[in-house]
């Protein structure tokens, strides 16, 4: 029972006492706080997964709303069918027919973002006690997405060419009844590895065997600035499989419109979870990405933004080679937005990171990343297509004194 008190003559309720188990199990982003400071003026952020905001392409999103509204807009203002506008479907299966995905208009779902994809699977499929097996570390998103249905996670171990397939095969072995494994097989966040083909494949064999299902998600798979593409996991093993991606990282986050790619029997408990949701993705945002798609101009901006964000990767290593310690190790992505930083055990980047706000830079320490806050103490996640390259080569100057603070106040101890 809620309990209940007078105030002024009139019955007020305890809200901590009325909140359901699922929402005390809620918790605020690490991305989400951090971005609050990055906002301070004159701060410096490496934190949030932000694509480069003087890349948007504004007058192309101004003509086509434009186009939009004058030639469609009754569809586009009108409520439509859950499973999204057919015509950017048929656009997805010819551009996702680049990479070998399978797909047809019937297992294709719009979603707002690509966080609302993960929400979902954790609607359908994530039963209070379920095992979950991700990477350690992790996309925290999918953690805080998917806490909320109440699961256990068994982590897998990475190396720098992401999850270990002996490692997996060692998890699903004590983990039996596990429900999915949850991968990020291009430039993943936050470590900035790729699975090479090999690993796909052996990935796609232990999921058969020991009869759990992939969850495939790819944000940044078009975002590739070097090297050679990958076979999806999708691909490989359809039936198996659930793909997400997001316009997210190639066109503008602003959209909030994702996709998955699921089974016809998955593909049926998705949509339903979604009409008790939202009922469908905005109408008007699925027109409006259509229209600059089928003119070119998402092709051409990711080509421009491919050249932007290699740029940024290669200033931003050069800098760390200068500025941190020699002890500290990072990924080189060949792709995607982010460096993953290990620097010297004896570090803690979660108090790292509050000399770094005193130095005005900020990043995300690496606990975040782990389900439970279980490891990356001495880890962190840096951003680098969010600022231009004069501002990364100063943000780093004030992380790499930052560092040197710490290590001079562990010496000292």
């Amino acid at each position: 029972m809620v309990d209940q008190s007078r105030l002024d003559g009139q019955w007020t309720t305890d809200w901590q006492e009325a909140l359901s188990t699922r929402a005390l199990r809620m918790k605020s982003s690490v991305i989400r706080e951090l971005l609050k400071v990055s906002m301070l003026p004159g701060v410096i952020s490496f934190a949030g997964g932000l694509p480069a905001p003087e890349a948007f392409p504004v007058r192309d999103f101004r003509d086509a709303f434009e186009w939009v509204l004058e030639h469609e807009a009754v569809p586009a203002l009108q409520y439509g069918p859950t499973e999204g506008y057919p015509p950017l479907k048929d656009y997805l299966i010819e551009a996702m027919a680049k990479y070998e995905i399978p797909a047809v208009r019937d297992n294709i779902l719009f979603t707002n973002g690509s966080q609302q994809a993960l929400d979902l699977l954790g609607r359908a499929f994530i039963d209070v006690g379920d095992t979950i097996i991700t990477g350690s570390a992790t996309y925290l998103g999918a953690i805080q997405a998917w806490d909320v249905y109440g699961p256990r996670y068994a982590t897998v171990q990475l190396d720098g060419q992401g999850m270990r397939m002996d490692d997996l095969e060692e998890t699903l072995k004590t983990n039996p009844g596990a429900k999915f494994i949850y991968v990020m097989p291009n430039f993943h966040n936050p470590a900035g590895t790729t699975l090479p083909l090999e690993r796909r494949l052996r990935l796609v064999e232990l999921a058969g065997e020991y009869g759990v299902f992939i969850v495939e998600d790819d944000p940044y798979g078009e975002l590739r600035y070097e090297g050679q593409d990958v076979t999806p996991i999708e691909a490989l093993h359809k039936e198996n499989t659930i793909y997400m991606s997001t316009f997210s990282k190639t066109l503008a986050p602003g959209l909030r419109l994702g996709w998955i790619v699921a089974p016809e029997r998955a593909m049926a408990k998705l949509v339903h979870a979604k009409q008790g949701m939202d009922l469908h993705t905005s109408g008007l945002i699925q027109h409006l990405t259509y229209d600059i798609c089928q003119r070119g101009i998402l092709r051409a901006h990711v080509r421009k933004i491919r050249k932007l964000y290699r740029e940024r990767r290669d200033v931003m290593i050069r800098c760390m080679e200068e500025q941190f310690p020699p002890e500290a190790e990072w990924t080189r992505p060949q792709g995607g937005l982010f460096l993953w930083v290990r620097l010297p055990e004896r570090m803690d980047t979660k108090e790292l990171l509050k000399l770094a706000v005193e130095e005005k830079v900020a990043f995300v320490p690496g606990y975040a990343f782990y389900p439970g806050g279980s490891g990356g103490h001495n880890c962190m996640r840096l951003n680098f297509s969010n600022a231009r390259p004069e501002m990364i080569e100063e943000g780093i100057k004030r992380l790499g004194r930052a560092i040197q603070r710490q290590l001079a106040e562990i010496e000292g101890a």
